[in-house]
Order: structure tokens, then sequence, then C-alpha cells
């Protein structure tokens, strides 16, 4: 029998989830939003035939369903993902998982109390060249990854002016918690490694000058405020003597945008990265998996070749919650990790208020 999904925010992000959830034999059955008109919209455009303007309403009314999707402005990620968890039901939730790693703690605790499933739209492992690249960690090629570059930079991103987005307390913080994709990817291919120390710094050159929108996001608000960073350095140890630095921004006088994580391990490294075209996803984007080793003694550069996913692995990742339910798939996180990037994430922010190295 097919797993009875719901989702929880009308937004463009629900798209991807409703297909990779359809994807892997899951039906679509409601989908809820404080905004009704919105969800009916939305509902009707995907052939989803029950919506409601209230989730307590909607877990009321389908006891039936196995899980939901999150897809709502950062602060609403944790009461929704927690009322759901206490419902009984499995949830994936978009990124960040919360706003801090207490949150993500209760989170965690609640889905083991309830023995539910909870999972995060970490996109990014879910990329053809992101399980490519983890083949290689898996098998050995790679041997241990001593240091990582994470990067997800933007010369002209910020997702509009006044809006969630630009709103610490909504959001929880700029393009550090929004573009934390790499900084998991690092930690995902070095095997998540207890992290011991961090040393940030952040930003907030270019943050309210309009100049520097991005080519997608939300509508302005002049009466919002613009309280968050627009970018973030740092520098990550872990108990293992592993490393990871980070450089993340929306707004930031960098050549292009571009996402990114490379790694340097025992017997090879490896780098997987997406160059944005001017406009985000168009013609001029270009995709790169490689992998770098030694060959009879020789030095190699080896394209990796992968299938293109223009969805950057979001439908992907969908339809690996449903698997996940059926027992087809292992899950691709798993909340004890969403905790310890979340940990990383907070003592970066404490990190730049103090100006002094966290322990962690």
């Amino acid at each position: 029998m097919s797993k009875k999904i719901a989702i929880i925010g009308a937004g463009g992000m629900a798209a991807y989830h409703i297909n990779g959830f359809r994807s892997a034999g899951a039906d679509v059955v409601a989908m809820a939003d404080v905004n009704h008109a919105a969800a009916q919209a939305t509902a009707a455009k995907h052939g989803i035939d029950k919506t409601f303007g209230d989730v307590a309403e909607m877990l009321s009314a389908l006891p039936e369903l196995d899980g939901v999707s999150v897809i709502v402005p950062n602060k609403f990620h944790a009461p929704l993902a927690l009322q759901a968890l206490q419902a009984g039901k499995n949830v994936f939730c978009e990124k960040p998982p919360a706003l801090n790693a207490t949150e993500m703690a209760e989170l965690k605790a609640a889905a083991e109390s309830a023995g539910k499933t909870l999972m995060f739209n970490f996109n990014n492992r879910a990329r053809p060249e992101s399980y490519a690249m983890r083949g290689y960690v898996n098998d050995g090629s790679i041997g241990t990854i001593n240091s990582c570059q994470a990067k997800w930079i933007r010369r002209a991103g910020i997702p509009g002016f006044g809006g969630w987005f630009t709103n610490k307390a909504l959001a929880g913080g700029g393009p550090l918690i929004d573009l934390l994709h790499m900084v998991d990817l690092g930690l995902h291919f070095m095997g998540y490694p207890e992290p011991a120390h961090i040393l940030a710094r952040t930003y907030n050159d270019h943050i309210d000058d309009k100049a520097f929108k991005g080519p997608w996001g939300i509508p302005d608000n002049a009466k919002g405020v613009n309280d968050v960073e627009a970018a973030a350095h740092g520098f990550v140890t872990f108990t293992t003597g592993q490393s990871l630095s980070f450089q993340i921004s929306w707004a930031e006088m960098n050549e292009r945008e571009e996402c990114s994580c490379t790694f340097q391990g025992s017997k090879a490294g490896g780098m997987v990265r997406r160059l944005f075209g001017v406009d985000g996803l168009d013609e001029t984007s270009i995709d790169a998996c490689q992998l770098y080793t030694t060959e009879n003694g020789v030095q190699v550069n080896r394209d990796v070749k992968v299938a293109t996913d223009e969805t950057m692995g979001r439908e992907r990742s969908a339809a690996n919650f449903i698997k996940t339910l059926t027992g087809e798939e292992a899950p691709l996180n798993t909340p004890a990790e969403a905790l310890s990037l979340m940990k990383i994430i907070d003592g970066a922010y404490a990190s730049a208020a103090s100006g002094q190295p966290i322990a962690l």
C-alpha cells in the first residue's frame, strides 16, 4: 500500500517534494497552509484533493497519514515538525532543521520517543555527483578525508529585503543557515565527525543594498528588517583531527555564484561543484565532479561522469524519504547529523559575535 503524505506549505518548493514523493510511489493526499487560498491553488495545480488552513485540523481529519512534509519559513520548521511527530507522523522537513541546536535536540528526542522517521531536505546529498563521490568514499578509494573546503558564494543573491529571509527572528540568520548545504555535504563525505572547535566571522556589507538582490526569493518589505549577515567565513576542527573551512555568502565580491565541496583524502581528493549562470540555472551553468588521484605514479584528475539533475537532488531527496519509510533505502540523513550541523552553525554565530574560537 502506498504511503499517504501531506504537504505543509504551498510555496514554490512544494512542487519538488510532491514530484519526489510521487516518483517513489507515495500518494500526496493533502495540502495545508495558513493561507488557505494558496493551499487550494497549489493543490489544484498538482491534483491534490484535500486542503486545510490549519495543520491541527488536518492531522485530526486524516489519521491515516503516514508522513508530512514541512515547507515553511525557518522559524516554523521545528514547531510544525514537533506537532507532526507528536501526532505520530513521520516527518520530512526543509532545511535548516531548526533555528538552533536546542530546537533540533528537542526534535531528535521527539522522533525517538515517537519511534518515527525524521529527515531533512539536505538535497545536495541526493545529487548524482554526490552519490558518485560517496561511492568512492565508501569503497575506500578516498581513504581518510583530512580536510574539506565548503563553499556557496553569491555575488548578488540576497533573496529579498525586509522579508523573512533577512529577519533573524524568522530565519535564524542569513546565508550561513540558508545555504548550509555544502557544509553538510562536506560533513557527509567526512563521515560526520564530532566537532571540537570553531572560529568564524560574519560580514554585513551590502545586506541592505538593492544592487545585491538575487534573481529569486520573495518580494521586498519596506517595513521589514535586514539584520542578518551577508557573508560568513569559518574554520571547524574535529575530535578526529579532521578540519573543514567554509565560505558562504549572499552578497560578496566574487566572480560568480558557486556551490562546491572540495576535499583532500589520504588516498585521493575530490570535488563536486556547480558554477551558476547569470540568472541562476541557465545555459551558462557548469557542473563538475572530479577525483584527484595517482595512477601508476602519475598525477591524475579524473572527471566523474553522471546524469544531469537540474533539481539539484530535491526530488531525489524527497523520494529517499519515502523509500526509507518502505525499507527500500537507508535514510540520506539522520537527526543526530542534523543536531551536529546546528551545533556548528550556532558555534559560528557565537564565535563571530565574540571574536573568539568556540568549543563545541
